[in-house]
C-alpha cells in the first residue's frame, strides 16, 4: 500500500513512458499511488505479486487480459526474493501444496510432509526505498519499510535507491546498516 515504494522514482518511470514491465513488489497500492501509478499508465504487462485487492483497476486489468499476474503467498514471495540474493536454488514450502498454486511445481517429500520447490526470484533492476543512506549507499529504513527493501536490493544486478536524506561517510553508526553500499548502484534524494 505504497509502504516502502520509492514513489518519486516510479513517478519517473511514468513520466519516461515505458512499457511492458515485469514488476516483483507485495502489492499494487492505491490506484494512482504507488505501483498502482504504473498500473494506471499501462506500464506492466507481467505483476509478481501477493495481492492486488487495494487497486480495483489492477484485478480489472488483469480480468481484461491487460496484465498477467502471479499471486504468490506473501511469505513465499519474500523467501524467493531473499533465495535470490543468496543465491540459493530455493525454498521449500508446504503453503499451496494440494491447490491450483502447486500446478506445475515441483513436489518435495521431506520426513513424510510434501513440500512446494519455490525458485529464486531475482530482478534485473530494483527500486527501492530507505529512509536514510550515506554517500557510499549504506541504508536505513525505517519499520516495515524494511519488510521488502533489503530483500530486492540483494535480488537484483541493478540497485537504485530513494532516500529521505543523504549524509556524510561515517554519520551513520555501522550497527545500524541493513544494506550495506555494496548493494547500490545508484542513490537519489526524493522529495518527501
Amino acid at each position: 500500500m505504497t509502504c516502502g515504494t520509492p514513489v518519486n522514482l516510479v513517478r519517473e518511470l511514468v513520466k519516461k513512458g515505458v512499457r511492458d514491465l515485469t514488476v516483483i513488489c507485495n502489492d499494487t497500492g492505491l490506484q494512482g499511488d504507488g505501483i498502482g501509478m504504473l498500473i494506471s499508465a499501462d506500464a506492466v504487462k507481467h505483476l509478481i505479486v501477493s495481492h492486488i485487492g487495494t487497486n480495483p483497476e489492477t484485478g480489472r486489468k488483469m480480468i481484461e487480459g491487460k496484465i498477467q499476474v502471479d499471486l504468490v503467498p506473501q511469505g513465499t514471495l519474500a523467501e524467493r526474493i531473499r533465495c535470490a540474493g543468496a543465491g540459493l536454488g530455493g525454498v521449500l514450502t508446504p503453503t499451496g501444496v494440494g491447490t491450483i498454486v502447486a500446478e506445475g511445481k515441483e513436489h518435495v517429500e521431506v520426513d513424510g510432509r510434501t513440500y512446494l520447490l519455490e525458485k529464486p526470484l531475482p530482478a534485473d533492476f530494483a527500486l527501492i526505498k530507505a529512509w536514510k543512506a550515506d554517500r557510499k549507499g549504506n541504508l536505513i529504513y525505517r519499520k516495515s519499510t524494511r519488510n521488502f527493501n533489503p530483500l530486492m536490493a540483494m535480488a537484483a544486478d541493478c540497485v537504485i535507491a530513494e532516500v529521505e536524506e543523504i549524509v556524510e561517510v561515517g554519520e551513520i553508526d555501522p550497527g545500524e546498516v541493513v544494506t550495506p553500499g555494496i548493494f547500490i548502484d545508484f542513490l537519489t534524494k526524493g522529495a518527501n
